[in-house]
């Protein structure tokens, strides 16, 4: 693996690390319009990554062999990848900042905080597999993925993970942790998704045959995490309903669909 692509691994990780450190420069919790606008537009950025760089890249890969039948690959790779979700979120006791209900098993040893941190690993995951995977494409998958491809997805969630990080501290802040644990707490959020990138990789180079599945597979993974958690969190319900969280979606899916045409 060249350097290249490990800082490609390592620019979500910074992202998030960012946002965790604005625990120290600012003083309140974000505003719930910031919150909102924030996730929706994470949920956009993940929504045009998948397409442009995990499914359409998975079908151009198998197109030859294929024709028509492309679509085969992306399906049944985006179907499993929900399901894997899916299994995560059954398995995994967690909860989110703005519910007072944990999910997942019921777990009496766990504090909330670290319930929270769960939660944001949970989210983070198929975006570390989907950085991942995408670098594996850029190695193994004989050009249709590029490694400046590759680049921009680790940009995009970058971008993306940033409001992340601080969505995750200073709510810990505002519950009574301290600046330094809150800050901690943000980057460990974070830290899977290297960890994700990098075995996948090490997965691809043995499965190469499969990238097209694995790329779709993560595509299915971050779809997951938009509809079940990103879009929820930007709308809201009642009198918290705003469109800024729709404002949001429509300017990360923008900016990510330039960067994935323009620098991939």
């Amino acid at each position: 693996m060249d350097a290249q692509a490990i800082l490609g691994l390592m620019i979500p990780f910074i992202g998030t690390s960012l946002g965790a450190a604005c625990v120290y420069i600012m003083r309140d919790e974000l505003n719930i319009r910031v919150q909102k606008g924030l996730s929706g537009f994470a949920a956009g950025v993940m929504v045009a990554a998948s397409i442009w760089s995990l499914l359409m890249p998975a079908m151009d890969m198998v197109e030859d062999k294929m024709g028509r039948m492309a679509w085969v690959p992306a399906a049944i790779g985006f179907i499993v990848g929900i399901i894997f979700l899916l299994f995560l979120d059954s398995v995994i006791p967690h909860q989110h900042i703005d519910s007072d209900t944990p999910e997942g098993p019921k777990s009496e040893n766990l504090r909330k905080t670290t319930m929270m941190v769960l939660a944001v690993v949970i989210h983070n995951i198929p975006e570390g597999m989907a950085v991942g995977v995408s670098f594996a494409g850029a190695i193994y998958g004989h050009g249709t993925v590029t490694m400046a491809g590759a680049m921009v997805l680790a940009l995009g969630i970058a971008i993306q993970n940033f409001p992340e990080g601080a969505i995750i501290s200073m709510p810990l802040r505002a519950a009574g942790v301290n600046k330094h644990k809150s800050f901690i707490y943000g980057i460990l959020s974070g830290a899977v998704e290297p960890v994700a990138a990098i075995l996948t990789i090490l997965l691809s180079g043995i499965m190469v045959p499969i990238l097209p599945y694995l790329l779709s597979f993560a595509a299915g993974a971050m779809f997951y995490v938009v509809v079940e958690e990103l879009i929820p969190e930007a709308t809201g319900e009642g009198e918290d309903h705003t469109n800024i969280g729709t404002i949001g979606f429509a300017a990360g899916f923008v900016v990510m669909m330039i960067l994935d045409v323009m620098l991939g």
